[in-house]
């Protein structure tokens, strides 16, 4: 089957997704989260929280906002890239799914701390110091449940990145640069479940590539689009 190029229209809104995708997540983990969870001072981290609940609750929605632009990627990658090998393509689009998923079910436990820093009378059973400690206990099975989707999101990363180098119509380096992102993903982590010890060996830098290559993909699409390329580059 010859490879169709996606119109341009197509290209460019999955572009923007993708970016939006990207944009939202950063601001949840990084720009929400990032600056109110204390390393493992589960006060400190509840004060933080309790003096920034608007913040919290904006990385919240953020997360909600990043999982449906990432639905609408991956609906459109998979026509975007039927004519490539429509197999890998709706396998790739399951792992993308199924990651969405997991990270939807995880954002969950995102209400454990809104519910239990509002100290409710139901929770009068536990003092302070517990309410604390439960919060920071349910950050950090929410960063192990991130770390289980991003596994599925690794291997949709490793299936795109080999349809983009197929395709023609996109350049084979950003299929390189997307198969990268996917083994980091998945080499980080699987070691941050599996071997801790080993994850903390790993260089701070190893997740680089992720956003480097899946950056430059979006701003490919959204800036040029996609077209049919010559056979000397493909």
């Amino acid at each position: 089957m010859a490879e169709t190029a996606p119109a341009p229209s197509t290209a460019r809104l999955t572009g923007a997704l993708y970016l939006g995708t990207i944009v939202f997540g950063l601001f949840a983990e990084v720009g929400s989260r990032g600056s109110l969870i204390v390393g493992s001072d589960a006060a400190a981290t509840a004060r933080s929280i309790l003096a920034n609940e608007a913040l919290f609750r904006a990385g919240l929605a953020a997360d909600l906002a990043m999982l449906a632009c990432y639905v609408g990627v991956t609906t459109l990658f998979l026509d975007m890239f039927r004519s490539v090998h429509a197999g890998v393509s709706r396998m790739a689009a399951a792992f993308s799914l199924i990651g969405i998923a997991v990270l939807a079910a995880d954002t969950l436990l995102l209400l454990v701390p809104l519910r239990l820093l509002a100290a409710p009378p139901y929770l009068a059973a536990l003092g302070s110091s517990q309410r604390d400690a439960v919060t920071l206990l349910a950050l950090k099975v929410h960063g192990d449940g991130y770390d289980v989707s991003l596994v599925f999101f690794g291997i949709y990363c490793l299936m795109l990145g080999w349809l983009v180098w197929r395709s023609g119509f996109l350049p084979k380096t950003i299929g390189a640069l997307m198969a990268l992102a996917g083994a980091c993903y998945i080499l980080n982590s699987i070691a941050n479940l599996a071997v801790p010890a080993f994850a903390r060996m790993l260089s701070p830098h190893l997740m680089d590539p992720t956003l480097i290559g899946e950056v430059t993909l979006a701003l490919w699409l959204l800036v040029f689009g996609a077209g049919r390329r010559s056979k000397r580059d493909r």
